[in-house]
C-alpha cells in the first residue's frame, strides 16, 4: 500500500484551469500570492531597499563594512611597518598670549617615564612612547607671527589649543583674548587640522569651584568647538591621557592639503654655489599626504616655487627597533645609510615659466578695404592748418593735439582731479592753522596738566590725516553707490557719444548674447586656459595615485636647487618655520582666478575694486588688486564698485592656477598690520567669466502727457540722443518705453512709455561696458613683506 501511495499521480496535477471571469472588483493580497505560488518579480527585488532587511541583517551588514574597513587599515599597517609611519605633528597653539605653552610641552615630556624626548635643530620636539607604539612631534611656531602659525596648521595633523584655568572666568576674553579669537577664526577659514582643547593651571582653583570652572570654559569652547570636549592637564596621567587622544582620535580630513605632499623641515641647511648668489637648499623631514616625485614643482611659503634636483632617504633619527628601543641614527658617520631615492631628469621636469609669451606678429591681419583707402586718400588732401613754432617740420607738427583731445579723457580721471585738489586745498588750511596755533603760544596763560590732554600731540601723530581723508571719501562714495546704484552724472563738456563709446545697450542682461573672446586685452594673450577644466583636473587627480617617488610616512632630504642667498638670510630672521607642499601639474602657469569671498566682522569699511589686497588661496600667499563681481548664476555678472560689509563677492584677478578646492583668506593692511576681512573659497579658473560693468544715465520727466513725455538732463545736446535712440529706457517705478525724437538742440527728448508716467519717477538709460582685472600680481615672498612693514 505504501508503494502504491508513493507512485500515485496527484490528483490537481494535471487539472485544466479555465479563464477567470472578470468580475470587475480589485484581487486582494491573499489571491495575488495564489496565483504568484510564492514567485517574486525581478523588478521587486532589485528595487529591494534597506528597510526591508530586518535588524539582524542590517546589523550584519553594518559589521562587515566595518570589518572590511578595519581589515584594510591593517593591511596598510602591515606593509609599511607599525614604526615606519610619519610621527603625529602636533601644533601648540595658546588662545592667550599670556600663557607660556613650553610649561605644557614640559609636562608632555615627562609623563611617561619610558618615554624618549629628543629635538631638531628647528626646535621640534620628538616623544616617542613605546607602550602605544607611536610617535609625536610637537612645534611651538612663533605667537608674534601669525603667517608662521597658519603655516605650521597647514601641514600638523593635530593643534593642541591651550587655555589657562588661571586667567580667571569673569570676563570671556580673559579666557581667549582679542588675538586668540584671530588665530582661532583664520585657522578655520583656511582649513584646521583635528582640534584638541586642554585646559592647564586647574589646581590653582580652588577645588570647590574646580568643575564649575571647567564648565564654563566648555561652554566658552562650545562657541567655537560645539563637539569638541575639553581635556584637563596638570599631572603626568593627564599628560599620557592627552597623548593617548592624540593617537587614537579620528583625523580630519583637509582636501587641498592631503591631496598634495606636504612635508615640514625639521632640519634646514643652505649650501651657496660657487657664484654665492644662489644656493642648494637641503630640507629634511617626513613626508606626508602622497607620494613626492623630483620632477614636480614644489612651493614653500615666504620663499615661492621651485624645482628640485635630488631626494635622499636618510635612515629615520627617531626610530625604534623591532624591540621597540629607541634608535639614534645621528651620531652616526656611515655614509651607506644616506641613500638616493631619486634625481632629476631635465626631459621630464616642469618648467618654472609661469607666462605665455605672446608673438606681437601672430596676430589678425586685415586688408583695408577700397572704401577705407579713398577715405583716406581725401584725409591726407584736407591739411589741417596748426600754429606750430618756427623751424618745426610736417612731422613734427603731426605730434601736435587736436583741441578735442582734451576732452576725450575719462571723465573719472576729471573727478579724481577735482577730489585732489579739494583735499589739498583742505589740507592748506590745516597746515595754515596749525602754523597760527604755534606762532600764538606766547598769548595764551599757563594751565595745569589736569586741565589739558597730555597725549594730545602724541595721539596726532599716530594719525595720518591724508588716509583719514581718503577713507572719508571712500565711505561717502560708497554710501552713494548703496543708495544709487550705477548712477552717474551725464557729463556738460564732453558729448556722451564720446564719453561712452565703449560701452553698449542691452535688450536683457540675462538672455542678451556677449561673445567671452571679444575685445580681450593684451595681458590674455599671457595667459593660459584650458579647453576644459573639469576633465583636466580629473585627469591630474587620477595620474597622482600612480605617481612614482618617496612615498609618505619616509623621512627623506629634499635639494631645493637655485634659491636666493639674500631671500634666504631674510627668511631665517623671521624664524619661520620652512614647509614644503608639492605642487600639481599646470599649478605654477597664470591665468584668471574666481574666489567667492564672505565679509568678517574685523573691518566694517567698505572696499574699493582695484584696491591692493594680500591674499592667502591655498598653499599660496600673494599680493593683488582684484575686481568684484555680484555671485550669482548666468555668464554675465555685475561688476560692484565696493565690497559692502554684511555682503558676498566674487573676486576675480590673475594668479597662477590652483585646483579647487583651496581655502582663500583675504587681508587688508591697515596701520601697517595686516587685518583679516574677507574669507571664502575658489570658485573656478575661467578667464571666460564677463564681468559686466553698469552704468546708469538718469533724466526727469518734464512734460507729461498720457503714454508719451518730454525728458530732460539726461543728455544735453541733439547728436546724443540721436546715437543712443536705439536703447530702451526704463524708470524706476517699473515704466518700459524708447526714444522717440529729440526736441531742440539742448537735450530735451519725446519719449514713449508702456504706461502713465509718473511725475515723481526718475527715466533711467543702462549702458553696459566688459571690464577685466589689471595685470597687479606679486608673490608674498618674506623681502615683498618686509617692504610692505617699512612704507
Amino acid at each position: 500500500m505504501a508503494l502504491e501511495k508513493a507512485v500515485a499521480h496527484r490528483p490537481g496535477a494535471f487539472k485544466q484551469s479555465n479563464k477567470e471571469h472578470k468580475h470587475g472588483r480589485h484581487r486582494s493580497k491573499g489571491s495575488i500570492s495564489i496565483s504568484s505560488k510564492g514567485k517574486v518579480s525581478v523588478k521587486k527585488l532589485s528595487k529591494r531597499n534597506k528597510r526591508e532587511l530586518n535588524r539582524d541583517q542590517r546589523r550584519n551588514q553594518a559589521m562587515q563594512i566595518r570589518q572590511s574597513k578595519r581589515d584594510e587599515v591593517l593591511a596598510k599597517k602591515r606593509s609599511l611597518g607599525v614604526m615606519d609611519f610619519a610621527p603625529f605633528l602636533v601644533c601648540v597653539v595658546p588662545l592667550n598670549k599670556d600663557i607660556d605653552p613650553n610649561t605644557a610641552l614640559t609636562l608632555l615630556c615627562q609623563c611617561d617615564q619610558e618615554a624618549i624626548v629628543s629635538k631638531s635643530s628647528a626646535n621640534v620636539t620628538h616623544i616617542s612612547v613605546p607602550r602605544f607604539k607611536q610617535r609625536f612631534s610637537f612645534v611651538v611656531p612663533e605667537r608674534d607671527h601669525d603667517f608662521a602659525i597658519l603655516d605650521t596648521l597647514k601641514v600638523a595633523d593635530t593643534v593642541l589649543f591651550l587655555i589657562s584655568a588661571a586667567t580667571g572666568i569673569e570676563n570671556n576674553e580673559a579666557i581667549i583674548d582679542k588675538w586668540g579669537n584671530s588665530i582661532l577664526s583664520t585657522s578655520f577659514a583656511q582649513g584646521s587640522p583635528t582640534p584638541l582643547v586642554v585646559i592647564t593651571d586647574l589646581e590653582s582653583v580652588v577645588p570647590k569651584k574646580r568643575n564649575e570652572h571647567k564648565q564654563q570654559i566648555q561652554k566658552i569652547v562650545n562657541k567655537w568647538l560645539p563637539e569638541e570636549k575639553v581635556m584637563v592637564m596638570d599631572k603626568n596621567v593627564d599628560g599620557v591621557n592627552v597623548l593617548r587622544k592624540i593617537g587614537n582620535q579620528k583625523r580630519k580630513s583637509i582636501l587641498y592639503r592631503d591631496r598634495r605632499p606636504h612635508m615640514f623641515g625639521e632640519e634646514v641647511e643652505f649650501v651657496a654655489d660657487t657664484e654665492g648668489t644662489l644656493g642648494t637648499l637641503k630640507i629634511s623631514g617626513y613626508l606626508r599626504g602622497t607620494a613626492l616625485s623630483v620632477n614636480q614643482l614644489i612651493h614653500i611659503p615666504g620663499l615661492g616655487d621651485f624645482q628640485m634636483t635630488q631626494i635622499d632617504a636618510p635612515n629615520d633619527p627617531h626610530k625604534f627597533d623591532k624591540k621597540n628601543k629607541y634608535v639614534n641614527t645621528m651620531d652616526s658617520d656611515d655614509v651607506s645609510l644616506i641613500r638616493v631615492l631619486e634625481r632629476c631628469d631635465p626631459s621630464k621636469q616642469e618648467s618654472l615659466e609661469s607666462e605665455n609669451i605672446p608673438d606681437p606678429m601672430d596676430a589678425e591681419q586685415t586688408w583695408p578695404t577700397q572704401e577705407e583707402m579713398e577715405t583716406a586718400e581725401k584725409e591726407q588732401k584736407l591739411k589741417k592748418v596748426k600754429k606750430v613754432p618756427k623751424g618745426w617740420s610736417d612731422y613734427q607738427a603731426a605730434w601736435i593735439p587736436d583741441d578735442d583731445t582734451e576732452f576725450q579723457q575719462d571723465q573719472s580721471d576729471n573727478d579724481d582731479q577735482d577730489l585732489n585738489d579739494e583735499f589739498m586745498d583742505a589740507m592748506s588750511e590745516v597746515i595754515s592753522e596749525n602754523s597760527e596755533g604755534d606762532n600764538g603760544d606766547q598769548d595764551f596763560a599757563s594751565v595745569t596738566e589736569s586741565e589739558v590732554a597730555v597725549n594730545d600731540e602724541k595721539y596726532d601723530k599716530d594719525i595720518d590725516v591724508y588716509a583719514e581723508m581718503e577713507e572719508l571719501d571712500k565711505i561717502k562714495a560708497a554710501k552713494s553707490d548703496k543708495e544709487f546704484p550705477d548712477e552717474i552724472d551725464t557729463p556738460k563738456e564732453t558729448p556722451s557719444r564720446v564719453r561712452f563709446q565703449k560701452y553698449r545697450g542691452l535688450e536683457s542682461f540675462r538672455t542678451s548674447p556677449w561673445d567671452p573672446k571679444e575685445n580681450l586685452p593684451s595681458d590674455y594673450a599671457r595667459i593660459f586656459q584650458f579647453q576644459n577644466f573639469d576633465r583636466t583636473k580629473k585627469r591630474v587627480m587620477s595620474d597622482q595615485e600612480d605617481k612614482d617617488g618617496a612615498l609618505p610616512g619616509w623621512y627623506i632630504t629634499v635639494y631645493v636647487k637655485h634659491v636666493s642667498h639674500l631671500l634666504w638670510e631674510n627668511f631665517k630672521q623671521t624664524n619661520a618655520p620652512v614647509t614644503l607642499i608639492g605642487m600639481f601639474p599646470h599649478e605654477h602657469k597664470m591665468s584668471v582666478l574666481n574666489v567667492v569671498l564672505r565679509r568678517t566682522q574685523n573691518y566694517n569699511l567698505p572696499i574699493k575694486s582695484k584696491e591692493r589686497l594680500v591674499f592667502q588661496c591655498g598653499y599660496r600667499r600673494f599680493i593683488t588688486n582684484p575686481i568684484f563681481s555680484s555671485h550669482t548664476n548666468g555668464q554675465k555678472h555685475k561688476f560692484e564698485r565696493f565690497f559692502q560689509p554684511d555682503s558676498t563677492m566674487v573676486a576675480t584677478f590673475y594668479a597662477p592656477i590652483q585646483f579647487p578646492p583651496a581655502p582663500v583668506l583675504c587681508y587688508k593692511e591697515i596701520n601697517n598690520k595686516l587685518v583679516l576681512v574677507a574669507n571664502g573659497s575658489l570658485l573656478s579658473c575661467n578667464p571666460n567669466r564677463m564681468v559686466i560693468k553698469r552704468i546708469v544715465l538718469s533724466g526727469y520727466p518734464f512734460k507729461i502727457h498720457k503714454k508719451s513725455a518730454v525728458i530732460r538732463f539726461m543728455f544735453f545736446n541733439r547728436e546724443d540722443i540721436v546715437y543712443f535712440k536705439p536703447i530702451k529706457l526704463r524708470t524706476k517705478m517699473g515704466r518700459s518705453g524708447h526714444i522717440k525724437e529729440p526736441l531742440g538742440t539742448h537735450g530735451h527728448m519725446k519719449c514713449i512709455f508702456d504706461g502713465h508716467l509718473n511725475s515723481q519717477d526718475t527715466v533711467l538709460l543702462n549702458l553696459y561696458k566688459r571690464i577685466f582685472p589689471k595685470w597687479t600680481y606679486q608673490d608674498f615672498i618674506v623681502s615683498c613683506f618686509n617692504e610692505n612693514m617699512e612704507n
